[in-house]
């Protein structure tokens, strides 16, 4: 057994006492003297990632709206599988996250399975439950719309390059692949299945998703709405209502969790609501993107539930999930009398609705006999440095100054994940360097092919999503 001692306990009986710990669970909650063991709480939960673990503005996606954004990401250098997922998984179990979601963005498309295994690997040695959203996609690479006028706006080289991109393997390879990815499941990995967003899977692809993920009681992630862009494209292909659609195909249940929903409407939110789907919500990097904010206002009105993601893009490029708990705090709290989110309903988010976003319902998110032993132990001395004795406690501070920089111990199932900022199961500065590295070396010379694309986009997209000719093929 192991007990942890606590000056306070966030979502759990008040302090100060101990948490004891047996096989993975919470086998008691105790009074005992706490002085100056810090905050103790259920491990952050980071509803919606990618995993990258080298940095998109590092290989030289810059910060732009999400559609030029992504056709940067063909910069990114190719690289040992393992290394890219455990420097991500490493950077944010340092930052208190425990409970992960990683939306897999492939480096070769044929290796989907070879690469889920090395993912799978990387959350064993680091330590944290991870669910692995196999990646399902090929509709509409070039843009959301009718393509031509994009193309017609590149010079001739560039057009004919973007036109013969490598094609994706078929919609049907790729779910046969994410069936071999389920045989990898263990406790540290959850694979679920992982159609990208609506506007770039077919129908007959979700519906078959949805009647697997029913009848094997599996989860989906799938991106949604979450740019001006996409709300265009959903109107004009849908204009019975995109949400009403992936109803009727079968897509809404409490299995499902939609990444962003940035420009989801309040009927929306109330059938997403109904149906039991839950939202992450990327508060930076729908800022990083220019992609907008989520309106939470609604999703609290409806009682849609929601959690919250990093998706790869924290604000510093720093995974700092508790600097994101604050981001989300400020942006969504409400302005001047409007109160939307309590600091209790924050929290309810961030580790209990954000954790079954993940997971599915598993009695986490509490501390309380029973429940699994994943938490965050959080020093107090560095936020209550200043602090005038009888004016502030540090739990009053917690949403104004907590950071990574506080992390003192994160535990995973029982198992010790990181201790006093340092995680435990990897060595992270290594794999860090040696990810660099690699990326270096795998860096190929950049062409004008990629600006002259991301002008072309940027100026497609300005003139509207040109989706007017896929409304008769949407209905």
């Amino acid at each position: 057994m192991t007990a942890i001692r606590f000056e306070a306990l966030l979502r759990g009986p008040e302090g100060p006492g101990r948490v004891v710990l047996d096989g993975g669970r919470i086998a008691a909650v105790e009074a005992a003297d706490g002085s100056g063991a810090g905050i103790l709480m259920p491990a952050l939960c980071n509803a919606h990632d990618h995993g990258r673990g080298l940095r998109t503005a590092a290989f030289g996606a810059q910060d732009d709206m999400l559609e030029v954004w992504i056709a940067a990401l063909a910069l990114e250098p190719r690289v040992d599988p393992y290394l890219r997922a455990a420097a991500a998984f490493g950077r944010m179990a340092r930052s208190g996250v425990g409970v992960l979601n990683h939306c897999h963005n492939t480096q070769d498309p044929e290796a989907l399975v070879a690469e889920a295994a090395a993912v799978a690997r990387a959350a064993a040695d680091v330590g944290v439950r991870v669910a692995f959203a196999a990646p399902i996609h090929g509709r509409n690479p070039l843009a959301y719309g009718d393509p031509a006028p994009l193309l017609a706006a590149l010079p001739e080289g560039v057009r004919a390059q973007a036109a013969a991109r490598r094609p994706l393997p078929s919609m049907a390879a790729q779910l046969d692949a994410a069936e071999a990815v389920f045989a990898l499941a263990s406790e540290h990995f959850l694979p679920q299945y992982g159609p990208v967003g609506p506007q770039w899977v077919d129908d007959a692809t979700l519906a078959e998703i949805a009647e697997r993920s029913a009848r094997h009681g599996r989860r989906v992630h799938m991106h949604l709405l979450e740019t001006q862009a996409q709300r265009q494209w959903a109107d004009a292909a849908h204009p019975g209502g995109l949400i009403a659609h992936l109803d009727a195909l079968g897509l809404l249940s409490p299995r499902l969790t939609v990444a962003h929903g940035t420009w989801l409407r309040r009927g929306e939110c109330a059938l997403l609501a109904e149906r039991g789907v839950m939202v992450s919500v990327n508060s930076s990097s729908n800022l990083r993107l220019r992609s907008g904010i989520a309106p939470v206002a609604d999703f609290v009105a409806t009682g849609l539930r929601f959690g919250m993601g990093l998706d790869g893009m924290a604000f510093d490029d720093d995974e700092d999930a508790l600097r994101e708990v604050r981001m989300l705090w400020h942006l969504q709290r409400g302005f001047g009398t409007v109160d939307v989110l309590s600091a209790e309903r924050l929290w309810q988010a961030v580790l209990a609705d954000g954790r079954a976003a993940i997971l599915g319902p598993d009695g986490g998110g509490r501390v309380a006999a029973g429940a699994p032993a994943d938490l965050l132990l959080l020093s107090t001395g560095r936020m209550m440095a200043d602090a005038l004795p009888g004016r502030v406690s540090a739990m009053d501070l917690l949403l104004t100054r907590a950071t990574q920089a506080d992390v003192a111990g994160l535990w995973v199932a029982g198992r010790p994940v990181v201790a006093e900022g340092r995680c435990l199961g990897i060595d992270l500065p290594a794999v860090e360097a040696e990810l660099i590295a690699q990326a270096r070396v795998a860096a190929g010379p950049v062409d004008g092919a990629l600006a002259a694309l991301a002008e072309a986009t940027r100026g497609y997209y300005r003139a509207g999503c040109h989706c007017g000719a896929q409304r008769g093929a949407a209905e």
